[in-house]
């Protein structure tokens, strides 16, 4: 990777430093976070729940608010259209919890990823009005849906909305539509999750009966659907995360105690990256597999025995889906190595029969990560080919997907992620389309991963009190990155060493003082290197625990040989 150690106006970071009285470092991390003001520091350094926006600042809250009300005073039967991601998933428990808390008449569907697609389907609020149901309460979709909810209005049915994706320049008919990215919203917050979206809602109906105490347990649940969904953690989602992961050290909730059980995180501190990489895991195989319902059961059941059974049920499924994505991954990799002149386009598309769907949206980042393309992975089934696209800084997905509008029966996501479906025999079409347009936006260094350093330090600088003073920045996250720092000229101390065959380990001193470093999967780079030798090193801090000590290791990033 290209390195890219990053500037900083010194002035700004001399300026914090000196008002906050802030370690040098720690004002130059908040800098490169965008965080210059003093008032905005404290804000960033000191999360509070009085940081939390008004709901109503949102457009179309109080005629959202007014209309449930209405139904839960009228008995009237209110169902939400679930999504099954986590963040839909949470989105619903969120609402279920603050509907049911005021004696509503409510339940939720929860879309089958394999039979009903991505988004909204008119067949669905046609049974709802069959059902008795007055109101359809969408969450984590919505906005783009303009056939399914002019059906609904149709049928006499009342559609509130609550979505965080992009609209199109018409809003879709329906009774309000909460959605912080529409043009005449003046919400603050405009990068919200599906879930952050659904709990302001859940803030205006409950009001005065949402003490700090209940506030913080809503914020579990937000928290996991935030960070899962890969929004900024900054500004009120910051808020959200920062209280939310600490309220999961006593998760009280019967399956969310299962699921960190069965997760291995039982008893400690969960950080974003818990949530990310062994959490959200499991909750999103349900939908992946087969169907989010045993996530909304998980966190709606108060029996243990029940929420044990459900969790183990996601673990099982979590490792189906390891299975499978692996099966798809090596495909794609056997594919890229019989035809190297792939490597060399802006853009990959790979599409093949039977690959599932639920996984898709994995694979295609996993190729992001590995190739640096914008890339799209699709399985075809009956002559349709559903697709999920992943892309790199500097590409718009969504906005590439608009190029070749003509060809999908239906598609939507933002900058960095997709989904969409369209004939099987229009995927080469999409295919030149997708890499005509990556030309005319994209240069070839955009296509060169860049691995961006916060500050380079030497190792005689890194101690306990360093890194407890960094750790004043976390949670970390998408928008606020853990920080990066280099050295130069490390002497491997130990010879390089292989665990569990996947990860690289090495003791590398400098200025007097040794750390351990690990590398994630990166085992194949210990052939290149040796005892004694020089090394330049990218890497984050991190504690490790052995036997009840705790010392500070380097996780690696990138090394080079030391001089470059």
């Amino acid at each position: 990777m290209r390195w890219q150690i990053s500037r900083v106006d010194a002035e700004a970071v001399a300026k914090l430093a000196r008002e906050l009285s802030l370690p040098p470092l720690v004002a130059r991390l908040l800098v490169l976070r965008g965080v210059t003001g003093l008032e905005e520091a404290e804000r960033f350094l000191h999360p509070s729940l009085g940081q939390l926006h008004d709901p109503f600042l949102m457009a179309d809250m109080r005629v959202a608010a007014a209309r449930l009300r209405q139904a839960i005073a009228r008995r009237e039967k209110i169902l939400i259209y679930g999504d099954y991601d986590v963040d839909g998933a949470m989105a619903v428990v969120v609402l279920l919890a603050a509907l049911r808390a005021l004696g509503a008449a409510v339940d939720a569907h929860s879309p089958h990823r394999l039979t009903d697609g991505y988004g909204m389907r008119v067949p669905v609020v046609e049974q709802a009005r069959a059902d008795g149901y007055s109101v359809v309460l969408s969450v984590d979709t919505g906005v783009r849906e303009h056939e399914v909810l002019a059906r609904a209005r149709e049928l006499g049915l009342d559609c509130i909305v609550t979505d965080h994706h992009l609209p199109d320049s018409r809003l879709p008919p329906a009774c309000a539509i909460l959605n912080p990215l529409r043009d005449d919203c003046l919400y603050p917050e405009k990068n919200l999750s599906g879930v952050g979206v659904a709990f302001k809602l859940a803030q205006a109906l409950l009001g005065e009966r949402l003490p700090e105490q209940h506030l913080q347990s809503y914020l579990k649940l937000v928290a996991l659907g935030t960070i899962a969904d890969v929004v900024p953690l900054l500004g009120e989602n910051r808020v959200i995360a920062h209280f939310g992961l600490a309220g999961l050290r006593e998760p009280a909730q019967a399956g969310l105690t299962a699921l960190l059980a069965v997760s291995g995180l039982e008893g400690r501190p969960i950080t974003t990256g818990d949530v990310a990489f062994r959490l959200a895991p499991r909750l999103n195989a349900a939908g992946r597999m087969e169907n989010a319902r045993d996530v909304i059961d998980l966190f709606t059941t108060s029996d243990p025995a029940r929420a044990r059974s459900l969790a183990e049920r996601l673990e099982a499924l979590n490792r189906e889906r390891q299975l499978v994505e692996e099966q798809i991954l090596a495909a794609i990799a056997d594919l890229m190595e019989r035809h190297p002149e792939k490597a060399r386009r802006y853009t990959l598309v790979f599409a093949a029969e039977g690959w599932h769907r639920g996984v898709i949206g994995i694979v295609a980042q996993r190729v992001v990560d590995r190739y640096h393309r914008p890339t799209l992975v699709i399985g075809v089934e009956e002559g349709v080919g559903v697709g999920s696209g992943r892309s790199i800084k500097g590409f718009h997905l969504l906005e590439a997907l608009r190029q070749a509008d003509d060809l999908f029966e239906r598609f939507g996501g933002h900058a960095q992620a997709a989904g969409f479906a369209l004939p099987a025999h229009r995927i080469p079409e999409l295919e030149t389309r997708l890499e005509r347009y990556a030309h005319s936006v994209l240069a070839p260094d955009d296509l060169e991963p860049v691995l961006r350093v916060d500050a380079e330090v030497g190792l005689g600088e890194i101690g306990q009190g360093l890194y407890e003073e960094v750790r004043r920045l976390e949670p970390y996250g998408f928008g606020n990155p853990t920080p990066v720092f280099a050295t130069r000229q490390a002497r491997v101390a130990m010879p390089p060493r292989v665990l569990k065959g996947k990860h690289l380990k090495l003791r590398v001193a400098q200025e007097g003082k040794e750390f351990d470093v690990l590398g994630w999967q990166m085992a194949e780079q210990a052939t290149g290197l040796a005892g004694g030798q020089m090394l330049d090193l990218a890497f984050t801090l991190d504690e490790n625990v052995f036997q009840g000590a705790v010392t500070l290791q380097l996780i690696l990033k990138d090394w080079q040989p030391g001089g470059r």
